[in-house]
């Protein structure tokens, strides 16, 4: 009985100490996955699940995004997930997203499944209009997605049609010209055309490095109002706030970067910013929602801090990353390298091949007809043969003839005759007789003659058919297949190796391997410079051919400020440089134009 109790309590102790969970569904731009989380649970251990899980290590510049009541609020790390304003009905659901862009995307992005992330992030923000990207890019990003999708361009395999079904265009750039889908997609798969050799993450790197110029780029827009209350837009990213006329979401008005910011906060719906010169007043401005003002903090202060983090050495971590994805870049380029030598060592022995089938049909069918050449000639030789015989038979017989005629013409004259009629009768017996034997002799004669053509004609076909049998061996013993090229020896031992070591993994790479590296990355850079260069032609060029299909009365407002800031800066205007041109005043100035808008 005190067994039974004994065994009864622990059982219900045990039962007490599980602890109760929810669950919880995260959706990232290509997957979805759930979990069960302790109620115990803080965003951070939340957020460290699903980064463990997609094997993330870049984890400042994501976050987890729910919405309240049409605003977007980020998961805090330090507070209990239910805690958050959010739905209590499970699943309870948060989008996994980027919270904060890279300045340069090539150089701060290090894993390959960060830069996955940002390209499917940046690529539906386009699609969607949050973006604006004008046609020429986006026929041009649109080709680094099919890439990036498809892999190299095969005319075999890729046939007209094969992206009616893909969004690769934002609709405002469908509609603003009179062209098919079929013409965009020509335009489209031009240039995926000559994006051969690109593996997948550097298609999606290529769209980054086009995307981040874009002016809407990064940016997060909030309605304010300043001192005077003049409705304004605050825009804040990774180089600092910046602040718009409602109507042009292009270009700022004025920026502050972040290392001119010294302090940020807020007091209910008004925002305080204290610029780092104590000199210059601070500057005010006011929010629509409390709430707003909280995210407005959030964004600032991650983005200072990144800001700040990018100007100062790397952190162990990162440092061991860099290291990681460059070796593994290396590695990766040479496997590249390797199955690109493969491939054409595939298609020469193909080609190689190909021509020996050719050659040997063509052989095989020279074989046949010196066959039916020598058949020919056995045939005729065979039949000469026995013409010549008939033919020499013949002349014997004549000659036989003519022989017997002769002798009756001389047993004729030497019988007497004795009457004249006799005589006559004779005489014209002997003519006749004469004429008989000379028609013979002619006829014997010329006999002869063809029985020594046909003997010739017999000699050449035997001579013909010499020579058939000599070319059907000449061909029966002549090599099938050329020398082939030797198989290539297997890769030298000294190709880098990839070791796990504890928890860091390294490459022993020799001198002649970082010297060939060395140069490879140099000549990459020029024909980068030069590939910009066409790359810029070829975006005229296409604007140019399709402006004439451009309906004007289709054109959106930033369509107009595009071309007009297109207009002043001749094509050739960065979005770093528009932030660098808005910076030149003094800081003081700045604040001041911000209070008198």
């Amino acid at each position: 009985m005190a067994g039974a109790i004994a065994s009864r309590m622990s059982f219900s102790s045990l039962k007490r100490k599980q602890p109760k969970t929810f669950t919880v569904r995260i959706v990232t731009m290509d997957a979805e996955m759930e979990f069960n989380c302790e109620m115990k649970w803080k965003g951070k251990d939340l957020f460290d699940l699903v980064c463990r899980t997609l094997g993330l290590r870049e984890t400042w510049f994501f976050g987890l995004q729910y919405t309240i009541k049409d605003t977007v609020a980020w998961l805090k790390m330090d507070k209990k997930v239910l805690d958050h304003d959010v739905s209590k009905e499970e699943p309870v659901t948060f989008q996994f997203l980027a919270k904060f862009y890279p300045e340069n995307a090539e150089e701060e992005l290090v894993q390959e499944i960060t830069q996955h992330l940002f390209f499917l992030q940046v690529k539906k923000q386009i699609l969607d209009e949050k973006i604006y990207c004008p046609p020429e890019a986006s026929v041009l990003l649109a080709s680094y997605a099919v890439q990036a999708k498809y892999g190299d361009y095969d005319p075999s395999v890729h046939k007209r049609g094969f992206l009616a079904q893909e969004e690769l265009l934002p609709k405002r750039v469908i509609n603003l010209y009179q062209m098919t889908p079929e013409m965009w997609e020509e335009r489209i798969t031009a240039w995926y055309a000559e994006h051969r050799g690109r593996a997948r993450d550097e298609a999606e790197m290529e769209y980054l490095k086009i995307a981040q110029d874009l002016e809407m780029y990064g940016v997060n827009y909030f309605a304010i109002r300043n001192k005077k209350g003049t409705e304004l837009l605050l825009g804040v990213d990774a180089l600092g706030l910046h602040i718009y006329d409602p109507e042009n979401r292009l270009t700022p008005k004025i920026s502050f970067p972040w290392n001119e910011i010294r302090n940020i906060s807020y007091s209910d719906k008004e925002f305080t910013i204290k610029p780092l010169d104590k000199k210059i007043d601070v500057f005010k401005f006011n929010s629509s929602k409390l709430r707003v003002n909280k995210l407005i903090l959030q964004l600032c202060i991650g983005n200072h801090d990144l800001f700040m983090r990018r100007r100062k050495a790397d952190s162990l971590e990162v440092q061991q990353m860099k290291a990681q994805a460059r070796e593994e870049k290396a590695r990766k380029q040479m496997e590249r390298q390797r199955l690109a030598r493969e491939k054409q060592m595939r298609e020469e022995a193909e080609r190689t091949r190909d021509e020996l089938e050719r050659r040997l049909l063509q052989m095989k069918e020279e074989a046949t007809m010196a066959n039916e050449a020598l058949m020919r000639s056995e045939e005729t030789a065979d039949l000469l043969a026995e013409k010549a015989q008939i033919t020499e038979e013949e002349a014997k017989l004549l000659a036989q003839k003519a022989a017997e005629a002769e002798q009756e013409m001389q047993r004729i004259k030497a019988t007497a005759i004795r009457t004249e009629e006799e005589k006559r009768l004779m005489e014209q017996k002997v003519l006749e007789a004469e004429m008989l034997a000379l028609k013979m002799a002619e006829e014997s004669e010329r006999r002869a003659k063809e029985a020594d053509q046909l003997k010739q004609d017999l000699q050449e076909a035997r001579e013909a058919e010499r020579r058939a049998k000599q070319k059907l061996l000449e061909i029966a013993t002549k090599p099938m297949y050329p020398p082939m090229n030797p198989i290539p020896a297997p890769l030298p031992p000294d190709i880098p190796s990839f070791n796990l070591i504890g928890d860091s993994l390294s490459f022993d790479f020799k001198d002649t391997d970082m010297k060939r590296l060395s140069m490879e990355i140099e000549k990459e850079k020029v024909e980068y410079m030069e590939k910009s260069k066409h790359l810029q032609e070829q975006l005229n060029e296409l604007k140019t051919e399709i402006e004439a299909l451009k309906l004007k009365e289709r054109e959106t407002a930033l369509d107009i400020l595009h071309n007009e800031n297109s207009d002043r800066s001749g094509g050739s205007s960065s979005k770093h440089n528009t932030i660098k041109k808005l910076t030149l005043q003094s800081a003081k100035s700045r604040v001041a134009f911000f209070e008198e808008l």
